[in-house]
């Protein structure tokens, strides 16, 4: 077909200029049919100017041709059956209205910093949602995670109609809005929220996006109502699938819910504890590391989605309202319960002895999961904005595992059976208030707040007869099982506070000072206890089976940044002092350290071209712990792990360079994305562990000894012929870390690989294919795991009213000396049946039609390996319908 197409096509390129001769890059071409009115071509120049259309032959066409503050231009040509070589030399007189028109309906248009992309252009018919023509947009990618990557860089805020859609995760969007409502897709980068300060920060990472929505969408109700029903092998499917959306100038409204039993979760246990809520690192040019660590339980999670039983209930409402010109009012709420069941076989590999744990493990689990945000914006002028935002998270979780364990220690191999039991209901609520203010057009103020409260209560318990640990005060009982039990309760308060003046020196160069201050207190309390045989309860009262911490940090902080714009390179040096004062009050004593640190930060960039150019950012830091490595009794971390904190532990130094390299031409979409970034941490915060057998008991210290790593990956994309694209991508990531096991200083390596290729085609009325292959290779201390993936995708939409959906996974997975080899597949398929202009969709859908049973995976700690065999749930066969409203 590719031939046919070039036999039958006439080239007409050639270079558009302005008045002095002077290429111009990013410029608007396309040619009109005469005679059927249809665009047949469209282009944009690169940076030397030129063009390339591909015409049919013996038509007569009209070109347009349109650049952001020249006027535009028309012009007739005639193929016959001859390429065309024509330079166009542009008016710069002025804009016309007309001049808007014609970049609005090109297929993609440049206007400034935002990409405008026209969804009917790529459309073929078979796409549902938002990502199913995200993934046909030339530059823009989806990844199994539902992230929109855009220019290698991740979209950090997804809105439709200029209002925040679910602000702080892309997935809902992306997986919920329907493709049929999509007019626009508007990438917008170097993005600031707030507009006073854009330009004086380095936003080149920021990227957002802004779904325009079609006409006929707005002031109106739109979405669907989709139920089904189905078969598995023992028993019955269902899914009822509802969403609404209503978007005016006033205010929107979204509405989805989603109740299954087919494995389709909405949102993930990761996703949750991921969700920012649009919460900004405010404190990321402090040169201060605290993160407050979650003391969540090791609560087993999901691979792919997939497990051996999901059933879902999901319901979410995300709302904006514009009480007046200056007040803007928004939010959202998320209401999530889930049940799943797990089945998982593992083994796991000490890396110094070589002692084995081999787990076949069943596990059920049951997730309450909240999300609630509140969001105000008051802007009654361009000089001064406030903003004030609460999200709180609210969960309850359970789960309930018994396993079958084997131990195979110097050669001897036991066996046991093991109940454990965990459940959390944590809270944290997240507040932020800012406010700018612009004096006048050299002096600039921004101060910004943000509190977090979090409030922590994991309980674990474990039922087994073989005790891995001889704790003090513990009752062994002959015959008996050993049930042994952790209470743990944490609470954080943290405040970040900063405020920022920006002096513009120049109008290519700025002055920031900044005076912060980051301020947290937490209190950790746990304790152990045993219940007997009787039932009675045995609690171990000893100081070490016992936490009673309390733990405050303080960091105030003087920073001096200086931007300027000289030539093509964007220069910022900076450096930042800091004064810190930590307390941690445990055991009737009090342990203080305070003390002062300079720190340096610098980014460059380099404009090569419009498109083109490349970055480099170091930064000096402090890193600090919170209270969970301080606390100096002991803590379960699971039936086979003991850990104990230390009280005198101080601060690591981390040295961070990363080097980026990108180029877009707009001329194919060529898109080409490196990175380099390579990490020094000194004086880290390591583990010293002891292990008998496969029990592991461990507390942490700080080394001497630095750990390092550094990874990189880059990726290369274009698009052919206007019809296909293809890219090619690789990321490598290599680790050294330096630990103590068993009294002996022992030095362990990571290096991950992952190559993909993949090629693809975009018809409008012929099947489209998607072909790739993705290459994994994980290597650990002396084991390698490989894992070769080709997958594929076919969609097709034909007679005007039916689209087939087919996708298909295959995976080898095996290690170096194939002791492990296993392969599996997974295929999926639907056919939708609607006729045009029909409020009714009739779907029949099939997922994994082949009955794979499981997959595998692998993971690496810094004293383990585990290869894990884990169960998924088996063919269904779905038959639903849907009503477009």
């Amino acid at each position: 077909m590719t031939s046919i197409s070039f036999a039958q096509s006439v080239r007409f390129d050639g270079v558009i200029q302005d008045e002095q001769k002077n290429p111009l890059e990013m410029a608007n071409i396309m040619a009109v049919n005469n005679g059927t009115k249809a665009m047949d071509s469209y282009g944009i120049t690169n940076d030397k100017g030129k063009f390339q259309l591909t015409l049919k032959p013996n038509t007569s066409y009209t070109i347009k041709i349109s650049y952001l503050g020249m006027k535009s231009k028309e012009m007739a040509i005639s193929t016959n059956t001859e390429n065309i070589v024509q330079n166009i030399v542009m008016d710069g007189a002025g804009i016309e209205l007309e001049g808007v028109e014609i970049v609005r309906e090109m297929p993609v248009s440049i206007k400034g910093d935002t990409i405008v992309y026209n969804a009917d252009s790529f459309k073929s018919g078979t796409e549902k949602k938002l990502e199913d023509v995200l993934k046909k947009l030339p530059g823009v990618e989806v990844n199994a995670d539902g992230e929109i990557e855009v220019e290698g860089k991740k979209v950090s805020k997804l809105m439709v109609e200029g209002k925040d859609f679910f602000d702080g995760d892309t997935k809902l969007g992306v997986k919920n809005i329907p493709a049929d409502a999509i007019d626009k897709v508007q990438v917008l980068r170097n993005y600031n929220e707030v507009s006073q300060l854009k330009g004086l920060e380095n936003d080149q990472d920021n990227v957002a996006m802004n779904i325009k929505l079609k006409s006929g969408k707005k002031n109106f109700w739109f979405g669907d109502v989709t139920a089904g029903v189905g078969v598995a092998e023992l028993d019955s499917r269902y899914i009822i699938n509802p969403k609404l959306f209503y978007y005016s100038p006033k205010y929107s409204i979204n509405l989805i819910t989603n109740f299954n039993n087919i494995g389709e979760l909405p949102l993930t246990a990761q996703d949750y504890f991921k969700f920012t809520g649009g919460f900004k690192n405010m404190m990321k040019k402090g040169g201060s590391n605290f993160n407050v660590s979650s003391n969540d339980l090791g609560i087993s999670i999901l691979r792919n989605n997939r497990a051996k039983e999901i059933e879902t209930k999901f319901g979410a409402t995300n709302f904006a309202y514009s009480a007046t010109k200056s007040w803007n009012i928004s939010g959202f709420g998320i209401l999530s319960t889930s049940k799943t069941d797990l089945e998982t076989k593992s083994q796991t590999t000490i890396l110094a002895s070589g002692d084995q744990q081999k787990r076949d493990e069943n596990t059920n689990q049951k997730n309450n999961l909240g999300l609630f945000k509140l969001s105000s914006t008051y802007k009654p002028n361009d000089k001064f904005q406030f903003d004030y935002d609460i999200l709180t998270k609210l969960t309850k979780q359970e789960e309930y595992s018994d396993l079958l364990r084997e131990q195979i220690v110097q050669n001897v191999a036991t066996s046991e059976t093991i109940f454990t039991t965990k459940k959390q209901d944590p809270t944290s609520i997240n507040q932020n208030l800012s406010l700018y203010y612009t004096q006048s057009d050299k002096n600039i103020f921004a101060f910004e707040m943000q509190h977090l409260y979090q409030d922590e209560n994991p309980f674990y318990n474990a039922n087994l007869q073989t005790l891995p640990f001889n704790l003090s005060g513990y009752i062994t009982q002959p015959g008996a099982r050993n049930d042994y039990n952790q209470d743990r309760f944490v609470k954080t308060n943290k405040l970040d506070a900063k405020l920022d003046y920006y002096y513009m020196v120049t109008p290519k160069s700025n002055f920031n000072v900044t005076l912060g201050n980051t301020y947290s207190y937490q209190n950790f309390n746990s304790h152990i206890f045993q219940i007997l045989e009787n039932g009675d309860r045995n609690d171990l009262n000893n100081a070490e089976n016992n936490n009673d911490v309390d733990y405050s940090f303080n960091d105030a902080f003087l920073g001096f940044h200086y931007k300027i714009l000289t030539g093509k390179f964007t220069l910022t040096p900076g450096v930042s002092l800091h004064s810190y004062q930590m307390t941690n009050g445990q055991l009737g004593t009090d342990y203080s350290q305070s003390f002062t640190k300079v720190l340096p930060d610098f980014f460059a960039l380099y404009q090569i071209k419009k498109s083109e150019t490349l970055t480099y950012n170091f930064s000096l830091s402090n890193d600090f712990t919170d209270i969970n490595q301080l606390a100096a009794g002991y803590v379960l971390s699971d039936y086979s792990s003991l850990f104990r904190g230390n009280r005198y532990l101080e601060n690591a130094t981390s040295q961070v360079h990363s080097l980026r390299y990108f180029k877009y031409n707009m001329f194919n979409f060529e898109n080409i994305f490196a990175n380099a970034t390579y990490t020094k941490k000194v004086d880290a915060i390591k583990t010293k562990a002891n292990f008998d057998g496969i029990n592991q008991s461990s507390v942490p210290y700080n080394s001497n000894l630095a750990d390092e790593t550094l990874s990189g990956m880059g990726s290369y994309g274009r698009s052919f012929l206007k019809n296909y694209k293809a890219s090619a991508t690789a990321s490598l990531n290599w680790s050294k870390f330096n630990n103590i096991q068993n009294n002996v200083l022992a030095t362990t390596e990571s290096f991950t690989q992952s190559y993909t290729v993949k090629a693809a085609t975009n018809y409008k009325n012929l099947p489209n294919l998607e072909l790739g292959y993705n290459a994994l290779i994980n290597q650990y201390s002396g084991s390698t795991y490989y894992t070769d993936k080709p997958f594929a995708r076919l969609d097709y939409y034909f007679w005007k009213s039916f689209s087939f959906v087919s996708e298909y996974e295959f995976y080898h997975y095996y290690n170096g000396d194939k002791t492990v080899d296993n392969e599996y597949d997974f295929l999926s398929a639907s056919l939708i049946y609607q006729k045009k202009d029909s409020k009714w969709e009739y779907k029949v859908s099939a997922t994994n039609l082949l009955n794979t049973t499981y997959l595998n995976d692998d993971s690496f700690s810094q004293f383990s390996t585990r290869v894990s065999q884990y169960t998924v749930q088996p063919r269904y066969i779905i038959f639903s319908m849907k009503y477009n409203l």
